[in-house]
């Protein structure tokens, strides 16, 4: 599986600090994908393995919500939901079990 670093690197490299960012998240997705989303000076910079998939990509793209991306291998729609739908869902799930 690829390693992550894109994103990490473009930090230290233009030696961005979390004031100068518009939004930042690194999050799983299902059990063997995940996504990192960097917004900086308007422009999505995301990293992903496809949970479906398994692809490793690194790409850049308009940022705007909702926020999502299609892997380019299989096609499979990447959604970054925000946090606080994330919260709610899982009380609910809790509370039907």
């Amino acid at each position: 599986m690829a390693k992550f670093g894109k994103i990490q690197e473009m930090i230290k490299e233009k030696n961005i600090q979390p004031s100068d960012c518009e939004y930042h998240t690194q999050r799983k997705l299902d059990k063997t994908g995940k996504i990192r989303v960097l917004v900086y000076e308007g422009i999505a910079h995301v990293e992903y393995i496809c949970p479906k998939c398994g692809h490793y990509e690194y790409t850049t793209k308009e940022w705007k919500r909702p926020f999502s991306i299609k892997c380019s291998n299989c096609g499979e729609r990447l959604k970054v939901q925000k946090l606080r739908y994330l919260v709610k869902k899982e009380q609910k799930e809790a509370e039907g079990k």
